[in-house]
């Protein structure tokens, strides 16, 4: 019986969509990496023999060169150099260093780290900072990019890459090329409609800061949010 005929909670890639990568066995895995068998064999049954041989113990299939793993019915050299390959990823990941993710507290340690997207800029530019629970920062992006007076932002671009992202708040930050602190009507409008929108999907907004060449506004420090 070939993957394509199992019932759909057992096919690997179908289990991973449903259930999350965490619901995997070791041989789903590495049939996923293979993504098919052989004439005589599922990609699941033929995992489950390339681990057996190795007591299902990854670092020792690490082990395998290509020509090992292509004596196993089945798998020819682009199978081959696939399983080595994520392997390899494998091993770099776990000798790389977790990347710091520094932790916003206020205002001031928001706009340390946007100023140097935002403050020498001509035109108006939108960016959005996005953080977990305990505010550490797990991903900065830039959404719009407007003319000399003005950039609006999509909300729903805004939400759709904090949900992407598993961000539980948000801080936003434009810049003012007029050197102007003063929010405009539009500012106040936006970052109201974007709180709200927060608020439905459980995504705090955490402030709004406006940036000049060389200071800012908090709309949290100023009590408008």
């Amino acid at each position: 019986m070939t993957i394509k005929f199992l019932a759909e909670d057992d096919r690997p890639r179908e289990k991973f969509l449903l259930k999350g990568k965490n619901s995997l066995s070791d041989s789903e895995l590495l049939a996923i990496i293979m993504g098919s068998g052989s004439r005589d064999e599922s990609a699941l049954e033929l995992a489950r023999k390339i681990l057996a041989s190795v007591n299902n113990n990854w670092h020792q299939l690490s082990l395998l060169s290509s020509k090992d793993l292509m004596r196993f019915k089945g798998v020819g050299e682009v199978k081959a150099v696939s399983i080595i390959a994520a392997l390899e990823i494998g091993r770099r990941r776990s000798v790389q260093e977790i990347p710091y993710r520094p932790i916003i507290s206020n205002s001031s340690d928001a706009y340390l780290i946007l100023k140097n997207h935002l403050s020498d800029l001509r035109t108006e530019e939108f960016w959005a900072v996005f953080l977990n629970q305990s505010n550490k920062v797990i991903h900065i992006s830039k959404l719009t990019q407007g003319g000399i007076s003005q950039s609006i932002v999509d909300v729903r671009i805004l939400f759709k890459t904090a949900l992407d992202h598993f961000s539980t708040g948000i801080i936003i930050a434009h810049n003012h090329p007029s050197g102007s602190l003063k929010p405009s009507k539009e500012d106040i409008v936006i970052t109201q409609k974007i709180k709200e929108a927060g608020n439905t999907l459980s995504i705090q907004l955490l402030d709004h800061i406006i940036i000049t060449q060389d200071t800012y506004c908090s709309f949290s420090d100023e009590g408008l949010l």
